[in-house]
């Protein structure tokens, strides 16, 4: 899904009474903000959905697998999303209602 999928979707559930233009601009200053929040080091709670955190990552040797050459990775901070437990029963309900088979 693009940002401009979720925008539709977004305006599809919101109605006839707001533009795709200002829905863009909705989801836009949702994005910002988390990035914002994360940049400051904050953890995003959103409830029924999950939480959004940063991590360090150690530094590590790795192996170049083409050349076996030994490489050093050093450490970094990465965003990690952890779903909340009502997410994850809800996607697995939808997992169960659908039909793999049906495409093949």
């Amino acid at each position: 899904m693009t940002k401009a999928d979720l925008v539709e979707q977004v305006s599809g559930a919101i109605g006839p009474g707001i533009t795709k233009k200002d829905c863009a601009l909705v989801v836009d200053g949702f994005l910002n903000a988390v990035k914002r929040a994360l940049a400051n080091g904050d953890n995003i709670e959103i409830r029924g959905f999950g939480t959004f955190k940063l991590r360090n990552r150690k530094g590590r040797v790795a192996r170049n697998p083409r050349t076996g050459e030994s490489v050093r990775v050093p450490s970094r901070t990465v965003t990690v999303f952890k779903p909340s437990k009502h997410f994850n029963s809800n996607i697995s309900k939808m997992d169960d209602n659908i039909d793999w088979t049906s495409d093949l």
